[in-house]
């Protein structure tokens, strides 16, 4: 047994023992806590192996045809594996209206590693949130002392149904890669925050310390390296320096300890340790703020941010409001998951204004009990405030929330629940047997449908035909249903998909692109050349239309309209190889040389293997050298 005053025990599988003493034991620490039969590491190991074999489905699961082609297998640079010119185009050029170069490098080694095999893929992402899980249970229990507690919530955390999304989806690597990082962060703060407590706690070493003793330890910069790996992963974790000052104040209760030249007496005491603790994330904060600079310019530019330039800031803030309750009632009810959910535009005035107040009122009533149960006003706002960045006040993309943003966020909820439920229950007398059952059946629970989940994303086809099920005007959905029919060779049913699409969304420039490549699978260009005209007509400045649309004219026989739209498509993306290459065969054909040359070489060099570049320059030069032959009369004997 050991007593309310014992030192809070170290997972030993993360190195020493963090401190010689441990901080000040939670108001709601139980009188005696029974010592787990199991050890740390063997808890550990466990839930890596339980969290490696409920995911493992997802490794027999295909890449999905809704961003994996932008981050892996249509994205030629990610192809060619890892190289120094790759390495370069990973920090200097966004991908899908986002910078992430750390995720962008981590599926460059994956193809270096696996090539475009899914599996490979999928099985690093199943493998960081095994991670991941590990680095919860950890930092917990280094943080509080609380195994049990500590254990329900990592493996709730890591068989949640909510997680399927980030786990089996190749291109939300960004989610467990940025969720690694992020979190090993966190166990590195916690080290050195216990450090400054036992500074903190022994007045001859506290007027030893100073706030330059923050910047020489090594733990400090261990932090910061790791929050800018995570960070360089994915933006969201801007909010991480507002969560290690909720963690200053429960579990590491650091906001109670004195400072230098400070006394608990003094008015100013706690001003002086909140200044403290903020003006040592100072530049976790700077690096917070410049990322989110820099995200907000790369959405913008690649247009992530246009759908939200047609809603209101009532709209927006009436979506965001509801959608922490929707959030809630997928974490405590995870039904009904989808991939994408649509932006229903505008709420009912009404459930807007109840959703905040309701919110205001837990967060007032929390903020009352915060001396007694500060864990759950902790979560609480552990779980409002991550999701700040994406809960749509500033609208990116069309969505109106994503099952993936909860990865880190419901660790808030998560701590809550568990942490509360043992405080409901802590002076019954079998109250550890009752939480472990409690514990136990909910992740059961939550394994099941984690695995029933997993069965929606083995390919594109199951996904949307899923998404479809659960959720209305769909029309997301419709199109990339609509793909996934088309690549099996399913062309009508992919054409009334399309249509669909369009008929819920009648500005969906994409959608009639595809249904004008189908309609001409199905030798109607005609009707497919109309299409790509009402496409164009919706977005002029998308090369990939031009393109298209200059191939059916060119099949057509109007090969002047044909170079006119190639030529459009090669001034908008001058990178687009393809139709430099269309373009330099139209005009060869009208008798233009010299310029059709001129666009075989640039294919060349903006993709040196291209061979029907090569070979057209070869005959272009075969054809010239035969023109310079002269006739000369025969040798006379």
């Amino acid at each position: 047994m050991t007593s309310r005053n014992s030192r809070n025990p170290i997972p030993k599988f993360f190195g020493a023992a963090l401190t010689k003493s441990k901080p000040a034991p939670p108001v709601t620490s139980p009188p005696a806590m029974a010592r787990s039969r199991l050890p740390v590491w063997l808890m550990a190991a466990l839930l890596v192996l339980v969290t490696m074999a409920l995911y493992w489905p997802a490794t027999r699961s295909d890449f999905i045809n809704l961003d994996d082609a932008d981050a892996v297998t249509a994205n030629v640079q990610v192809r060619n594996g890892l190289t120094w010119e790759s390495v370069k185009w990973a920090f200097l050029n966004p991908m899908n209206s986002n910078w992430h170069p750390v995720t962008v490098l981590s599926h460059m080694v994956d193809c270096q590693l696996f090539g475009l095999k899914p599996s490979g893929h999928h099985l690093i992402n199943v493998l960081f949130h095994a991670l991941n899980a590990v680095l919860v249970f950890a930092l917990l229990q280094q943080m509080t002392g609380a195994t049990l507690r500590s254990l329900i919530v990592a493996a709730l955390f890591a068989v949640h149904p909510l997680r399927v999304e980030s786990v089996a989806w190749v291109a939300e690597r960004k989610d467990v890669l940025s969720g690694f990082f992020g979190l090993l962060s966190l166990v590195f703060y916690a080290r050195y925050a216990q450090r400054q407590i036992e500074d903190d706690r022994e007045p001859k070493r506290r007027a030893l310390s100073s706030s330059l003793s923050t910047f020489t330890s090594g733990n400090y910069w261990l932090v910061f390296l790791f929050y800018l790996l995570g960070l360089l992963s994915k933006p969201m974790l801007v909010t991480w320096p507002f969560v290690m000052l909720l963690l200053d104040y429960w579990p590491l209760r650091r906001f109670e300890l004195p400072t230098l030249n400070s006394d608990p007496s003094r008015a100013g005491f706690r001003f002086s340790t909140t200044w403290r603790l903020v003006a040592e994330k100072l530049p976790f904060f700077a690096l917070a703020a410049l990322t989110s600079v820099v995200t907000f310019v790369v959405q913008k530019g690649g247009g992530a941010l246009a759908a939200g330039e047609n809603l209101p800031l009532g709209a927006r803030s009436g979506n965001a409001l509801i959608s922490y309750w929707r959030y809630l009632g997928k974490l405590f009810w995870p039904m009904d998951l989808a991939v994408f959910y649509p932006h229903p535009g505008t709420w009912p005035l009404a459930k807007g204004l109840l959703a905040g107040v309701s919110i205001l009122g837990i967060s007032v009533f929390l903020m009352v009990q915060r001396r007694r149960y500060p864990f759950l006003l902790i979560g609480w706002l552990w779980f409002l405030g991550m999701l700040v960045p994406v809960i749509g006040l500033v609208q990116m993309g069309e969505q109106a929330m994503g099952d993936r943003y909860t990865y880190l966020p419901s660790l808030g909820v998560l701590i809550l629940a568990v942490w509360g439920a043992y405080e409901l229950t802590r002076r019954w007398r079998h109250h550890r047997m009752v939480l472990s059952v409690a514990g136990s059946v909910a992740i059961v629970l939550c394994m099941a449908l984690t695995q029933q989940q997993l069965g929606h994303w083995q390919n594109s086809e199951a996904l949307f035909r899923h998404a479809l099920e659960v959720t209305e005007n769909n029309y997301l959905a419709h199109f990339n249903l609509g793909m996934a029919l088309d690549e099996k060779g399913q062309t009508d049913e992919a054409i009334r998909q399309y249509q669909e699409a369009i008929r819920l969304k009648p500005d969906y420039d994409y959608a009639y692109n595809n249904l004008g490549i189908a309609l001409g699978e199905k030798d109607r260009p005609d009707e497919a050349i109309h299409q790509f005209q009402k496409a164009i007509r919706l977005n002029p400045n998308y090369a990939t239309l031009r393109y298209n649309l200059g191939n059916f004219l060119y099949k057509q026989g109007r090969t002047d309209e044909a170079i006119e739209q190639y030529r459009e498509a090669v001034e908008l993306q001058p990178d687009l190889a393809q139709a430099h290459y269309n373009l330099g065969i139209a005009l060869y054909e009208k008798g233009q040389t010299d310029p059709a040359i001129h666009q075989f070489q640039e294919v060349i060099r903006l993709r040196p293997d291209h061979a029907g570049a090569r070979n057209s320059l070869g005959k272009i030069s075969e054809l010239n050298d035969k023109s310079k032959i002269r006739t000369v009369d025969p040798v006379k004997p």
